[in-house]
Parts: C-alpha cells; structure tokens; sequence
C-alpha cells in the first residue's frame, strides 16, 4: 500500500483510505493543562471537530466517524454530562444545520441509543439526520454509543427481522454502520492505547493510529501524519504478502 508522498502536501486518499474513525481523546487533560475546567476543553474540541472534517474531506475521505459521547460516559459528573449535551446540542443547531443550509455537501448520521438522550438533543439529532439525505459524505456521529451495545441491538433487530439463523453479512446490515464502509484508519488522540468499545465489530481490520496529540490540538499537520502513517502500512487482512 506504499504511496508516494511529497513533504508539506496534504495527502489525498485513494481507494485504500474510503473510510476513518477518530477517537477524540485529550479533551479534560487539554483544559487541565492550562488550569481551565474540563468543559473548556471539551468547547476546544468541539471547536476542533469542524476543522478536522474539513481536512479529511479535502484529503477526499467519504466516510468519518467520531466518538462523541459513549454509553460509559454517562458515569461522569453529573455537571460534564449535562455540559456535553448543551454542547452537542449548540454544535449541531449553530454549526452544522447552518453549514447544511448554507449549501455544504455532507450528512450527519448517529450511531447509539438516542433514547437516552435528553429529548430535546434528541429531537435535533433525528432534525439533522433527516438533512442532505442523498450526500455521499457522510459524518457517523456516535453519541450514547458502545460497541458491544451495538452488537447486541444488532442482533434483536435481526431476530425481529424473522432471522433465524445470524450470519456476519446479516448481522453487518443490521449495525448503525451499515451505511459507511468498515473503517480503514482508526485514530486515537491523547496517546492511550485502546479501543475503548468502539466500533468493535467493524475494526476486526482496521489500522490503528495512536498519536500522544490531545483532540483540541489535533490540527492539519497531526491528521496529515497520522494518515502517512497508514500509508506506510502493509495490510494483509490475514495472508501473506507476494513475493515479488
């Protein structure tokens, strides 16, 4: 998958790099370090998130998934969590139903259980959800989500289906993914090194970035080297390169 990349360019993906993920990590120790409240830090992030679409559509990526807000996450206090929904919710009114409605050419979709979510996120998620149904960019959005949660739903809906004997292609129509590819790139900010529940039955073979940059800091330059570093990647999926 070697690919000739010329210093200072911002790579363009090709038919290897169709879709990528992001765990955006680094948010509290970004404010933290700075003597600021965690929520500074997750405002920083969201701050963020514009700028790294952005970036990766440029690159031409079709399909990004983020990790908004997981179904652990629920376990923090209980003022971060009603500020990450305020802030979820602010995002998607102020930032990307007008960028819609200004003409830009991308769709949200949400992976998660939204019944969870406070009703008026939840309104607004299902609002913007039902805008630029026909883009072929598409922004996974997974909020109150986890992956082993995923799975199971996946499996209910199935048998509700009248599916009496699951198979992995059944299963795999049945995930919140089943819009976007499999993720190609899986990058995690803030240099920890695990998968935190995340897309469990779709990273079965994806690569695995991690970078030490916390998420507010995570700029054109960070995703441009975690994408070369992809590039410099052999994926075998299970064989055995040819011997040349």
């Amino acid at each position: 998958m070697a690919k000739k990349i010329k210093e200072n360019e911002l790579i363009k993906a090709d038919e290897h790099l169709k879709s990528v993920a992001v765990i955006m990590d680094g948010n509290g120790r970004w404010a933290k370090k700075r003597l600021l409240p965690r929520t500074a830090g997750h405002k920083a992030g969201a701050a963020n998130v514009e700028k790294m679409l952005m970036t990766f559509r440029e690159m031409g990526v079709h399909h990004v998934t983020i990790y908004a807000f997981s179904t652990e996450n629920w376990k923090r206090p209980r003022e971060e969590v009603e500020a990450l929904m305020e802030l979820t919710f602010t995002y998607l009114q102020d930032v990307v139903m007008k960028k819609i409605e200004a003409g830009e050419n991308f769709r949200v979709h949400f992976l998660g259980d939204k019944s969870a979510l406070p009703e008026r996120l939840r309104a607004k998620c299902v609002e913007v959800e039902g805008l630029n149904p026909d883009s072929d960019y598409i922004c996974n959005v997974a909020l109150n989500y986890g992956g082993r949660a995923e799975i199971v739903h996946a499996a209910n809906e199935a048998i509700k289906a009248g599916h009496t004997e699951i198979t992995e292609e059944i299963l795999t129509r049945y995930m919140y993914t089943s819009e976007s590819p499999d993720p190609d790139l899986i990058i995690r900010t803030g240099g920890d090194f695990r998968i935190s529940n995340f897309l469990l039955w779709q990273c079965a073979y994806s690569e695995i970035v991690v970078t030490d940059t916390l998420f507010p800091d995570f700029d054109r330059d960070a995703i441009n080297d975690a994408v070369k570093e992809f590039y410099s990647r052999k994926r075998r999926f299970g064989g055995v390169e040819e011997e040349k």
